[in-house]
């Protein structure tokens, strides 16, 4: 392995493909797209290059301010939702239903490979306020509370949006997480259970370091998904009310193909690799913490 490593033609050969592939669907779109940032224009009218403008008004536009915004707290949000759902859901099947647990794991998966448009479906017929009362209002109404429109306001459209999200995907990091605790040698769980240790102190000084590697890469995952949702807002809200749940990928899309123009919607493609990047490696700096001291 040393002597193939060590040459640099084999290394050629063996990475040259993999290289050319990643660059010309990763690398070359994203230097042409840094490249219609410094232009206005789209493919029917042309493009004309207008230097630093569209970075100028980047920093000065409300919307999209208001799209990062929305963005961040959505990511946030919804990636602890899914992260803390899963790893609960994986330590349930782990320390409870143990060879049990191939059906549950098999019925929490179940929404993951599920159409976000039918999953928006699903989610607006369940908070429907008008002209039929959907299943949500129905309870409520039982309970003596009067109808919700959660559709009206953007505030009750993100929780719904983050219920969505967290509902369809815990079951992923659920399978993700459990992969990472069925890998702690039982040996180990047997000792700490005789030194005294059980329950919360069991997960917290044992369990949660050790499956500390797993729970950062769910996260990354997690995070950087979030960062980059479009499918399951456009399915639900469409970005509504107004732009009240516009992220910035829909900000994207919008001024790139609704409004044409491709040169702004590449800066704003821009700002969220940028996002992405800064995020990531925060979330990096904090996973070289060892959870075992202290």
């Amino acid at each position: 392995m040393h002597r193939v490593l060590g040459d640099r033609r084999a290394v050629l050969i063996l990475l040259g493909p993999a290289l050319l592939v990643y660059s010309l669907i990763m690398l070359v779109p994203m230097a042409w797209s840094l490249g219609y940032s410094f232009t206005t224009g789209n493919t029917i009218d042309g493009f004309t290059g207008n230097g630093l403008d569209n970075f100028q008004h980047l920093f000065t536009d409300e919307a999209v301010q208001d799209a990062l915004w929305f963005t961040l707290k959505y990511a946030f949000v919804v990636t602890a939702g899914q992260v803390v759902a899963g790893y609960l859901l994986a330590l349930l099947y782990v320390f409870f239903l143990k060879r049990a647990s191939a059906l549950v794991r098999t019925l929490a998966f179940f929404p993951v490979v599920l159409p976000t448009v039918a999953v928006g479906l699903l989610f607006q017929k369940l908070f429907q306020g008008a002209p039929q009362t959907g299943p949500v209002n129905s309870l409520l109404n039982m309970a003596g509370i009067e109808s919700v429109d959660w559709f009206a306001s953007a505030g009750s459209a993100f929780w719904v949006l983050v219920l969505m999200d967290v509902w369809r995907s815990m079951g992923f990091y659920a399978v993700l997480l459990f992969a990472g605790l069925v890998d702690i040698p039982d040996e180990l769980l047997e000792s700490a259970r005789m030194d005294g240790a059980s329950g919360l102190r069991l997960v917290r000084h044992i369990v949660l370091p050790l499956s500390f590697p797993v729970l950062m890469s769910s996260l990354i995952f997690s995070i950087n998904g979030t960062l980059k949702v479009f499918d399951s807002i456009v399915a639900l809200t469409n970005g509504g009310p107004g732009s009240g749940t516009t992220p910035l990928t829909l900000s994207m899309f919008q001024t790139s193909f609704t409004y044409s123009d491709y040169g702004y919607g590449s800066t704003i493609a821009l700002l969220l690799t940028v996002v992405c990047l800064l995020v990531t490696l925060v979330v990096f700096r904090l996973s070289r913490h060892d959870l075992t001291k202290g």
